[in-house]
C-alpha cells in the first residue's frame, strides 16, 4: 500500500522552528532538501506499487532516497543510518518530517526494500534535476512554446531561423571514462570455488537423505579424503603448477560424483531441495562445465566466468592496473560535464569503453540541445569510426591526429602544448572517480544483490554531484559576501552560519 503524501515540509514555518526543536536554516542538510524536487519522485515512486490500497502502508520517496542519499554520505550500515537519522533533526528535516520524534523512523531492514523499489532510471532523474539538465515539469508548461504564440506566422519562421542555427552550433566539453566498481566477494581461485561448490552439494545430499530421498541408504561422497586434500593444498602456501593442477582434478572428481547423485535423486524426487538450493545446483553445474574445459584446454580463460556462487553475475575485469590487474565488479562508463558526473552505462562483462562514445555525446544533445564543442578523452576512444563521427558533427576529440605530425615546427609544437592543457584538463574525470570512491563507496560495493548493487552505484555518484551543487551555491554566496561591501565581522559571522552543518 502507498499513500501520496499531499503536503510535505518544504521550508520552516518560522525559520528556525522544527517541532520544537530549533535549527540553522543555513544548515546543509537543510538547503540540500531544497535542491530535490520531492513531488516530481512522489509520482514516480508511487507508480511502482500494483495495488496502492492493500498492504501497510509505505515510506514516501522522500524518505527513501533521502536515506540513501544519508548512508551513502556517512558510510553507515542500514542500522547505524537509521540511528543517525533518529539522533538528528536536520536529517529528518531532510527526509520530510513535519516534526522530531525521538524514536527510529523505520526498521534497518526497510532500507533493503528501498534499494529494491527504487530504479535506476529513477536515480539518473534525481541526478539530472541537481546538475541542472532537466527542469521541473510544472516550470515547463507554464512557458509555452513559440509555435504556439498568438499571431505566429511566416514573419515568426523567419525570426526562428536564427535559433535554428545556433542549435547546431557546438558548445561544452564532454569529458568521458571508465572504472571498475569492484564487489565485495572472495578473491576468487578456482581450487577454492570448487571446494566451496563440493561443500554445498554435500549439504544438498544430506537434504535429500534427511527427507528419504536417497532410499535409506546415502550416498557416499568421500567428504573426509575430499577435506584432507583440500587442506593439504591450501596449507602449501606457494604450490607450483603441477600440485595445483592435482587439486584442480581431484576437487573436479568429487564435484562431478557429487553431482552425478544429485541427478538421480532429482530425477525421481524434483522437490526435495528448495529453490534456493535448486538456484545453486544451476550454478554449480555452469561452474564445473567451466572448470573442466579449463582444466582439459589448459587455460584460464572462459566466456561469462563465474568467480562467486553467491554472486553469478559478478564477472572479472582486466583493468591492466599495476596493483590490481584484475577486478571482480561492474564496469561503469562515466561521462563529465560541468563538474557533474553521470553514468553512461553499467555492464557486469568487459566492454570497450570507446563504443560508448557515440551513445554518450547523443545523450548530451539530447539533454542540452547541441553536441559538445570538445571531447576529453582517453586514447581507447580515439578509433577510426569515433573521430569520423565526431569530425562530422564538428566535434574535436583531443590527442594527436591522425598521420604523419605536420611538417611546420611552430605548428606541431603548439599541438602538442594543447594536448598536454587538455589532459591535464582530462584528469579532472579521474580525480572525481577518485573521490567517489575513496569518500562514495565505489571503491567496495557492498550490496549482494544484482540490482542493488546498481543502485548503490546510482547512489555514489548522485551525493557526490548534490554535495557539489551545495557547494557551488556557497561559492555564489562567499563571492555575493565579498561583494556587499560589509565589515569583517559581518561577513564572518554570515559565512559562518553558512559553514554550520
Amino acid at each position: 500500500m502507498y499513500e501520496r503524501k499531499a503536503h510535505q515540509v518544504t521550508i520552516f514555518e518560522d525559520a528556525t522552528l522544527f517541532g520544537g526543536v530549533r535549527l540553522n536554516p543555513e544548515n546543509r542538510w537543510v538547503r540540500m532538501s531544497q535542491l530535490i524536487p520531492w513531488a516530481v519522485f512522489e509520482e514516480r515512486y508511487a507508480a511502482l506499487f500494483p495495488n496502492p490500497r492493500e498492504g501497510k502502508p509505505a515510506k514516501s520517496a522522500r524518505m527513501a532516497i533521502g536515506s540513501l542519499i544519508i548512508k551513502k554520505r556517512y558510510g553507515f550500515s542500514d542500522e547505524d543510518t537509521v540511528e543517525e537519522i533518529r539522533e538528528n533533526p536536520c536529517l529528518q528535516y531532510f527526509l520530510g518530517f513535519a516534526e522530531y520524534i525521538n524514536a527510529r523512523p523505520f526498521d534497518p531492514s526497510v532500507m533493503t526494500w528501498f534499494r529494491e523499489r527504487i530504479t535506476t532510471e529513477m536515480l539518473a532523474e534525481v541526478n539530472d534535476y541537481i546538475i541542472g539538465h532537466k527542469k521541473i515539469e510544472t516550470d515547463e508548461e507554464e512557458t509555452p512554446p513559440p509555435d504556439d504564440v498568438p499571431g505566429g506566422d511566416a514573419g515568426g519562421k523567419d525570426d526562428n531561423s536564427p535559433g535554428e542555427e545556433e542549435k547546431t552550433s557546438n558548445e561544452g566539453t564532454l569529458i568521458l571514462d571508465a572504472t571498475c566498481c569492484p564487489q565485495n566477494i572472495r578473491f576468487p581461485t578456482d581450487v577454492s570455488l570448487l571446494n566451496e561448490s563440493r561443500e554445498l552439494l554435500e549439504g544438498m545430499i544430506d537434504t535429500a537423505h534427511q527427507a528419504g530421498a536417497t532410499g535409506g541408504q546415502k550416498p557416499r561422497t568421500y567428504r573426509n579424503l575430499a577435506r584432507r586434500d583440500w587442506l593439504s593444498f591450501v596449507r602449501d602456501r606457494k604450490p607450483n603448477r603441477k600440485k595445483v593442477r592435482k587439486a584442480l582434478r581431484q576437487q573436479l572428481g568429487y564435484v562431478k560424483r557429487d553431482l552425478g547423485y544429485l541427478g538421480t535423486i532429482l530425477a525421481t524426487n524434483p522437490d526435495v531441495l528448495s529453490a534456493k538450493q535448486l538456484e545453486y545446483l544451476a550454478v554449480i553445474r555452469k561452474l564445473y562445465g567451466q572448470q573442466r574445459e579449463m582444466y582439459e584446454n589448459n587455460t584460464h580463460r572462459v566466456d561469462d566466468r563465474i568467480v562467486s556462487l553467491h554472486q553469478p553475475w559478478v564477472r572479472p575485469i582486466v583493468r591492466g592496473k599495476a596493483a590490481v590487474p584484475v577486478e571482480c565488479g561492474a564496469k561503469v562508463a562515466l561521462s563529465l560535464s560541468e563538474g557533474y558526473a553521470r553514468v553512461e552505462e553499467i555492464c557486469r562483462d568487459a566492454f570497450n569503453e570507446g563504443k560508448t562514445l557515440i551513445d554518450s555525446m547523443e545523450r548530451y544533445r539530447k539533454r542540452t540541445g547541441k553536441y559538445p564543442e570538445r571531447g576529453l578523452v582517453d586514447r581507447i576512444y580515439r578509433t577510426r569510426e569515433n573521430l569520423a563521427w565526431c569530425k562530422e558533427r564538428g566535434i574535436r576529440l583531443n590527442g594527436p591526429k591522425l598521420g604523419r605530425p605536420p611538417r611546420d615546427r611552430q605548428a606541431y609544437l603548439e599541438s602538442l602544448e594543447l594536448e598536454r592543457q587538455e589532459s591535464g584538463e582530462r584528469n579532472e574525470i579521474e580525480g572525481c572517480i577518485g573521490v567517489c570512491k575513496r569518500r562514495y563507496g565505489l571503491d567496495l560495493v557492498m550490496m549482494r544483490l544484482k540490482h542493488s548493487s546498481e543502485v548503490d552505484i546510482h547512489v555514489s555518484i548522485l551525493t557526490r554531484n548534490l554535495f557539489k551543487r551545495l557547494k557551488s551555491l556557497f561559492c555564489l554566496v562567499l563571492d555575493w559576501v565579498r561583494r556587499s561591501g560589509w565589515d569583517r565581522k559581518t561577513e564572518d559571522s554570515v559565512l559562518l552560519g553558512c559553514l554550520v552543518a
